[in-house]
């Protein structure tokens, strides 16, 4: 009895072990910056935060976008700028940095008709509304990595986005 039910564990890890490797995509090719954006209030979150799914706003201290957000010494916008993105139910948050060049140069840009990110230098689309910022063609695909995502909490009235 011991031995068969040492083989069916044995069997169980290495189908777990089959299963969870073939598909796995990297989502921390790009650099860990910090992430703090506070967007904690009503007022806050009425003024630069995001409604219907696909509503999305970049933050970017560095290159102060938007230009009248009040980015302050505690703000932090991780290594290519932030994009808040309303999904189907909740905020989502990611670097902007395209992680195939991973470079805080090439920055993606968004397709406003369906919301794809897509890097200019590489090609690469991702999927930032539905897919957790997962590769959906080009190099991407081929290297198996996504977007870094973010944490957005609610907070007070708004949300926090942090890493």
């Amino acid at each position: 009895m011991r031995f068969f039910k040492s083989i069916s564990c044995l069997a169980a890890l290495v189908i777990l072990l089959l299963a969870s490797g073939c598909d796995h995509i990297d989502n921390k090719t790009i650099p860990r910056y910090t992430v703090r954006i506070d967007l904690g209030s009503y007022a806050l979150w009425n003024t630069y935060g995001v409604v219907g799914m696909g509503d999305y706003r970049i933050f970017n201290r560095d290159k102060r976008i938007p230009n009248n957000f009040p980015y302050n010494v505690n703000t932090y916008t991780g290594f290519g700028g932030v994009l808040l993105m309303m999904g189907m139910d909740a905020p989502m948050a990611y670097d902007l940095a395209c992680p195939v060049e991973i470079s805080q140069d090439v920055i993606l840009t968004i397709n406003p008709e369906n919301f794809e990110a897509v890097c200019p230098r590489c090609g690469s689309r991702f999927n930032p509304l539905t897919g957790a910022g997962g590769p959906m063609s080009g190099v991407a695909i081929n290297n198996k990595v996504g977007m870094r995502m973010y944490r957005v909490n609610p907070s007070n009235g708004g949300y926090f986005i942090s890493n």
